[in-house]
């Protein structure tokens, strides 16, 4: 209900400006160099990756208003500590800081507890699923899980039906010299998590590092599902050509990732 809402937090979203890369750039510089005027304009240029973030968020019931302050809280956070020595754009290093800044908030603001029975087999539920997607490839039943567990159908589906809630997500499952790794942060998801949308910002910012020739081949070989001999035929080179391209491509690329 929050998709077309133009105002938040007294902003109106309509009006907010996006920089371009070399306007992030020469921002981030002077930003380093110690000009409030450049921080601030750096942050408010980037309030729409914030409003961005925070939809991922929008079916667990908060206020879009709370959860776009806290997500400015991250931008600012990232903004400050962002290296400009660093080969990556700011957006790949804004975004986790953003949502991790959301994470804690949501863990620390839900009152919702579950009992330690049930969250125990709701997290062994969850890692069985994950395990059975990477035999299976394929999203398991409640019948596979509860039998790879030796469980009860009925009272995995209830475990699995009580952590619909963040809390169950955001719940710390290790502590290690007062940083807390939460249980979101050790599973994938499969329907495009937070994970998977940081992974495909990277990939694309790998990819856009090709040449143009190699662009096109993976292009070509991945998203077209075209053999290296059609590629070959369509650009003019030889097979083997095509597969020593595809190759380094896929080397550079397996090494900005």
């Amino acid at each position: 209900m929050y998709r077309n809402k133009v105002e938040i937090c007294g902003i109106n979203t309509s009006e907010l400006k996006v920089l371009s890369e070399e306007e992030k750039t020469d921002l981030l510089r002077r930003t380093k160099q110690g000009d409030e005027a450049a921080r601030r304009d750096l942050i408010y240029g980037n309030l729409r990756l914030v409003l961005s973030i925070i939809q991922r968020f929008s079916g667990r019931r908060e206020s879009m208003d709370d959860l776009f302050q806290v997500g400015c809280i991250g931008l600012v956070k990232a903004v400050d500590h962002f290296n400009t020595e660093m080969d990556v754009k700011f957006s790949t290093y804004a975004v986790p800081m953003i949502i991790g800044e959301i994470r804690r908030y949501l863990r620390d603001n839900n009152a919702i507890r579950i009992s330690r029975s049930v969250r125990e087999l709701a997290y062994r539920s969850l890692q069985a699923r994950e395990e059975l997607i990477a035999v299976k490839e394929r999203e398991p039943t409640v019948d596979e899980i509860a039998e790879r567990l030796g469980e009860k159908r009925e009272a995995v589906l209830r475990a699995m039906e009580a952590i619909v809630e963040p809390i169950s997500l955001y719940e710390p499952v290790y502590n290690d010299n007062g940083d807390a790794l939460y249980l979101m942060d050790q599973l994938s998801d499969s329907s495009g998590g937070d994970e998977t949308w940081l992974e495909n910002m990277v990939l694309r910012e790998a990819v856009d590092k090709l040449s143009e020739r190699e662009k096109k081949i993976i292009h070509l070989r991945f998203y077209a599902n075209r053999t290296q001999m059609e590629i070959a035929g369509e650009i003019g080179i030889s097979q083997a050509q095509v597969s020593r391209l595809e190759k380094a491509a896929l080397e550079k690329i397996r090494k900005q990732l």
